[in-house]
This record gives C-alpha cells, structure tokens and sequence, in this order.
C-alpha cells in the first residue's frame, strides 16, 4: 500500500473535522465520497481518520484514543492547522475542489456572480470558503446539537463564534472558538444578553430573564440559568476565548 502524502493527509484531515467522530466508519457517506476523491478504500480513509483522531486531547479526556499507530506527517498537519487553521483549512478545501475538478466555489455552491473581480474576489472567496468549513466542523463536533437547549434539528442550528469572525483573525476558522447553538440562542449571545463562562456555565442576563410575558418560556430561560453547556466529542471551546467574550457580556450588563 502506497504512503499518504501530504496533500492526502491533509484531506483526511477536513474529512475528520466534518464528521463525528463516533460516527466515523466506512460506510459514512462522507469517507465513502472522499476515499473514491482520494483512489482509496473508504477503509483505508476510516483508519486515516482514526490515526488522526489519536492525536486530540479532547477525545482522550474522554477515554477515545483513536488508533495507537499512526504517521508523523498527520502530526505535522495536526500541529499546521493549529498554527494556522484559516491557511490550512482553506487548502484542504482547494485540493478537494482540485481532485473534484472544479472551482471551489462551485465544489463548495459559492455564488460569486456578483463579486468583484481580483484580490477583492479572492479574498471574499476565501472568507466564505473558511466559513463553510468552520460551521461544518463546529456542527460535527457538537454531533448536530444545541449546547444550550439540545435541539437536534440541523435546520434550526448555527456555527457561532465565541469571539467574533472581525475580532481574531487567528481564530476565527479555529472550531474551537465556535459553539453549536438554535437561532434564537446565537442572536442571544452575540447581543450580550446571554453568557457562557470559562467553566462552561450558562448566564442569563437579568433583561433576558423578565423580557417574555409567556410564564412557561420565562420559567425555561431562568431553569437553565446556571447550567452546564452540553460539551461536543471534540474541539472543546477554548477557555481563554470564553473568558475574553465572557468579560464583555459582563461589562454589557452594567450599560443602560
């Protein structure tokens, strides 16, 4: 069997971000997709995803270990994204479009008939290109469920930013600074009328709390005042990006 380069790697590595991992297998539809992308069997990709998983934290505080073997090229990658997850994830998008051949905005159904043409355009394209790969991977992680309420329905939930897409550059393809969240909830958080803190706690402002004249969703918001968010299997949220966004939900809360 041929080495993995680092371009396939690579690959395997967006397929591991888009997919739970407990979900992982050789028949998932997505390892099924890409293993064909790739000219390898969707068991040799599954086992990829495997070595791949040995290496996150987060799922070894689970008591997941992933494979025991692995490849010192998926430790490259793996430390690669960390350092610079915007680049890399906007490469492995490019190689999947390139094996696809295609655009990648048509790979990714990118409307660009009305963008600029230039820099311009290659940087919007980039921009959403990383968007897309950022809600996939924080919606994955979270295994299609609200941290907050557990709502289930795919339609219905958001890729949120813990610290906004302008204010980390560095951060903002990191779905470690993302969270899985209902509409409603997302609107919420980015309004400071509701917190997460450091230690993964739920805070309802006090305006949030009184705002609705129906008594059983009043009685719903305050009964999860204090409660812990539902964790995702992988990407944990970054402590340090919630104590930066936690402190400006604090200060929001002494403005009139």
């Amino acid at each position: 069997m041929k080495n993995w380069s680092r371009e396939e790697t690579i690959i395997a590595f967006n397929v591991y971000c888009k997919i739970p991992f407990k979900d992982s297998s050789k028949t998932h539809p997505l390892v099924v997709k890409y293993a064909e992308l790739l000219g390898r069997s969707p068991s040799a990709l599954n086992m990829k995803i495997g070595n791949i998983g040995r290496l996150d934290p987060d799922l070894k505080a689970q008591g997941i270990k992933g494979l025991v073997h692995g490849a010192k090229l998926e430790e490259e990658v793996w430390q690669e994204f960390y350092d610079n997850p915007e680049q890399l994830a906007f490469e492995s998008e490019r190689l999947i479009a390139q094996l696809s051949q295609k655009s990648i905005e048509e790979n990714l159904n990118i409307e660009i008939d009305n963008l600029p043409q230039g820099l311009e355009k290659e940087a919007i394209v980039k921009q959403r290109v990383n968007q897309s790969f950022f809600r996939s991977a924080v919606m994955s992680s979270y295994n299609y469920r609200c941290c907050i309420s557990g709502i289930t329905v795919p339609s219905l939930l958001e890729a949120c930013h813990i610290v906004g897409w302008s204010e980390d550059k560095l951060n903002r393809t990191n779905p470690k600074n993302g969270l899985c969240m209902n509409a409603f909830f997302h609107k919420a958080y980015d309004k400071h009328l509701l917190g997460i803190s450091p230690d993964l706690k739920i805070v309802i402002s006090e305006k949030l709390q009184v705002a609705s004249s129906e008594q059983s969703f009043a009685s719903y918001i305050r009964s999860i005042n204090g409660k812990s968010i539902l964790l995702p299997d992988k990407f944990l949220p970054q402590r340090e990006l919630l104590a930066l966004q936690y402190d400006k939900f604090s200060k929001h809360q002494y403005d009139k």
